[in-house]
């Protein structure tokens, strides 16, 4: 079975992540999709990052009624910050029998090269590159183990969202619903 993993802090999730993760399920061979909720990216400023467990909730509630959509804490248990090769160590021992594809938007391409063992990733999995606004070319891009799904452009981020909500507007239809309700009741990144 083929997964595709889709790191992310997820603060918060939104639609665009749910998009990519459909486009990839139905555009690609890729037969679920794991949203790995990382606890701390080491090149992110953890100030505004809400605690893992609500990140985790927000993901659950967009995905509930998604058999092919799995929400993962894997990180949460391992030391931080958390390096995507200790990841996918830790799940490739521990389930042999799928074979893990990393989901990045081409934004992180630019900046591969500086991840702990890149190398040793590209030798050892494959990387589905979607695009990102104002990303088109990259160092990389010619490489076997690396492939570019021509998804469509999302502009949605959560930094936007999380911008728009500390300035009093209504984002609902930028989140999944029940993720955006829990998030309005909770009353996050309203300060």
């Amino acid at each position: 079975m083929k997964v595709g993993l889709f790191f992310g802090s997820f603060n918060p999730v939104h639609n665009g992540h749910l998009m990519i993760a459909n486009y990839m399920l139905e555009f690609s061979d890729l037969e679920k999709i794991m949203f790995i909720v990382s606890p701390q990216n080491p090149f992110k400023n953890k100030k505004s990052l809400l605690p893992d467990y609500h990140r985790l909730r927000l993901i659950n509630q967009a995905i509930e009624y998604h058999n092919k959509y799995i929400a993962s804490d894997i990180e949460f248990k391992m030391p931080r910050p958390s390096y995507t090769i200790d990841t996918l160590a830790y799940l490739s021992e521990r389930y042999p029998q799928k074979n893990f594809v990393l989901i990045m938007g081409s934004d992180n391409l630019y900046s591969f090269k500086k991840w702990k063992n890149w190398e040793i990733i590209l030798q050892n999995y494959e990387l589905y590159v979607y695009p990102r606004p104002g990303y088109k070319d990259a160092e990389l891009k010619t490489h076997n183990k690396i492939k570019f799904i021509d998804a469509p452009l999302i502009e949605v981020s959560s930094s936007m969202i999380r911008k728009a909500i500390k300035e009093k507007k209504d984002v609902r239809f930028f989140m999944p619903e029940k993720s955006y309700l829990y998030m309005r009741e909770m009353h996050f990144y309203e300060k």
